[in-house]
């Protein structure tokens, strides 16, 4: 069925173009000469055959033109005089031309190419079925719209990718991508792709290209969310007015993120989420009395009624135990109310009393932000940056190549504790790493990632911490697609609710082994409206309760699996029924 409706769809797109429809006479005229031919030779035949005295059949004669045509000469019917032997050279000539010159160009370039093509445009569809609903529209696949459609198709929700181009559209789709073709300023496209039904449009071009796009969706959909990318603040206030619901600046969240991730920055608790209430921090545990003791000994849950969920180790989240020893390098993953939040930075936030020194490589707006934020923390921070336009009217900016000593002695990088890459090249930044890890092996190196893959590799060449904008941007997107289901962190970590499953049910905490069995932590437990935050090993899980865990996206996807696989998305469900 599946094989018949595309052939129907090919067969659909083939003729509808005009075209193909003209060429497709012209191919058949052409046909319909050729068998004139072959029907008057026949005739022919017969008849200089009669001259001879030879006698064959009708169909003897159709047999011998094909054969002379078609350059067979099998040699078993000839003729004997002249007059048969300069017929048989005409009909020989006229298939050579017929057969092997003209029919086999006119089909390629009046058939095969343009059905081809009609191949192509079904599989690159203009317009999406009318049962097409609750789907993300993207404008452009980039590194964002990459790391995002697995976590879209991890969850179930339905996507597609809207590309002007027929070329374009083909080579996403050998990919294994969902595409769609149409003017990304035309309203039709719009139309066509169900906007006024879709969950969102993303809009990732462009600024002037993202205004359009949001212009003319909103006049389409006056309710669907749409999210816009923009590279300054003019470009965010006119997406805004545009229509835009939520306007991307990736440049000043991952600048504030590098920053806030600097050893010696400041050892206060910032919140880096909220799920359902229960908000999620981090905390840096560098020059604060936490150094040096265990969990269990931090007296943190004492003290502030925070619990500390994990510790992020080379953008992991680690889980952690009574004896886990607190590190100069660790950063916690704390969550608890903001009362309790503000208790943490009462009690361990330590004034500063040192001046400590970034070297900050990158002048771009990621590297300009970065900065301003560690200023405004206290911190000297040195900017070296190539191009000076980048950097016109900054005292704390110095031109040249990072890589060369005299650039680097301007910059103060012998008393610097930490380096923060920030190029948007991730081949640069990796070069970077290795270098700064060979000249200086005990220092803090922090790199911003712009692709996925490579934030192992720089993990690989020595950076402490890395970064990817491509996650930062998906996982915000994410977070609005899913609404209040889940929270999913930076890092890639997934904070989600479920019903207390009944094989858990009336059980204590401590006794479960979620953590165990899953990595997932249960934050939180709910019932009635009553929500115990951090709850105690001792509390027993109610009947018609519900959790509150943490976890990695696979630990999510093993709880849901372990203990209640009726609760996960319909596409998580399909997967374990293939794997049984």
């Amino acid at each position: 069925m599946g094989t018949m409706k595309s052939f129907a769809a090919v067969i659909a797109a083939f003729l509808g173009n005009r075209s193909s429809r003209s060429n497709l006479r012209t191919l058949l005229r052409l046909l319909s000469v050729l068998l004139v031919l072959i029907l008057v030779y026949s005739v022919a035949f017969h008849g200089l055959m009669e001259r001879e005295g030879q006698h064959f059949s009708w169909i003897t004669g159709l047999y011998w033109t094909l054969t002379v045509m078609t350059t067979l000469g099998f040699g078993d019917i000839t003729f004997h005089g002249d007059a048969g032997r300069l017929f048989s050279i005409l009909v020989l000539v006229t298939g050579v031309m017929f057969l092997l010159v003209i029919l086999p160009f006119t089909f390629i370039e009046f058939f095969y190419e343009p059905w081809m093509k009609a191949q192509a445009a079904a599989r690159t569809p203009r317009e999406l079925p009318k049962e097409t609903r609750n789907h993300v529209i993207f404008t452009c696949y980039d590194p964002i719209t990459a790391a995002l459609i697995p976590l879209l198709e991890r969850y179930g929700h339905s996507y597609v990718i809207l590309t002007p181009t027929v070329a374009e559209a083909l080579e996403l789709y050998e990919q294994g991508i969902h595409v769609g073709l149409g003017e990304l300023d035309d309203p039709e496209t719009y139309r066509k792709m169900r906007l006024d039904r879709a969950a969102m449009l993303v809009a990732t071009r462009s600024d002037v290209l993202n205004t359009n796009i949001t212009f003319t969706a909103r006049e389409m959909a006056e309710n669907v969310t749409i999210v816009a990318s923009a590279s300054s603040d003019s470009a965010r206030d006119v997406l805004e007015l545009a229509g835009a619901s939520l306007v991307l600046r990736l440049d000043n969240t991952m600048g504030q993120a590098l920053a806030r991730r600097v050893i010696g920055k400041d050892s206060a608790a910032h919140i880096i989420g909220n799920a359902e209430g229960l908000l999620i921090a981090e905390a840096n545990a560098a020059d604060t009395e936490l150094e040096g003791l265990t969990i269990a000994a931090s007296g943190i849950r004492q003290r502030t009624g925070l619990s500390v969920i994990g510790i992020w180790d080379h953008g992991r989240l680690q889980t952690v135990e009574p004896h886990t020893l607190i590190k100069r390098q660790s950063v916690l993953v704390l969550a608890g109310t903001e009362d309790q939040i503000e208790k943490y930075n009462v009690a361990f936030r330590h004034p500063r009393t040192e001046r400590c020194r970034i070297v900050i490589v990158g002048g771009g707006r990621v590297g300009r932000i970065a900065s301003d934020s560690l200023k405004e923390a206290g911190l000297q921070a040195s900017i070296i940056e190539k191009i000076p336009e980048r950097v016109l009217g900054r005292d704390d900016a110095v031109i040249g190549d990072a890589t060369h000593l005299d650039v680097l002695r301007s910059a103060h990088a012998r008393d610097a504790a930490t380096v923060i890459i920030t190029t948007h090249d991730d081949d640069v930044n990796i070069s970077l790493t290795i270098f700064f890890r060979r000249l200086r092996p005990n220092l803090q190196i922090i790199s911003r990632c712009t692709l996925d893959r490579n934030v192992q590799t720089l993990h690989r060449a020595g950076a402490d911490l890395v970064l990817s904008s491509a996650s930062m941007g998906a996982n915000t997107i994410f977070n609005m697609v899913r609404e209040s289901d889940n929270l999913l962190l930076a890092e890639g970590v997934s904070v989600f609710p479920s019903p207390v499953p009944e094989q858990l049910a009336g059980r204590r905490l401590a006794d479960c082994a979620v953590r165990t069995e899953t990595g997932c932590t249960i934050i939180a437990v709910e019932r009635d409206g009553d929500r115990v935050v951090n709850p105690d090993p001792g509390i027993i899980l109610p009947k018609d309760g519900k959790l509150l865990l943490i976890g990695t996206l696979d630990a999510e996807e093993k709880f849901l699996k372990e203990f209640r696989p009726e609760l996960a998305p319909e596409a998580l469900r399909r997967r374990w029924r293939e794997r049984i």
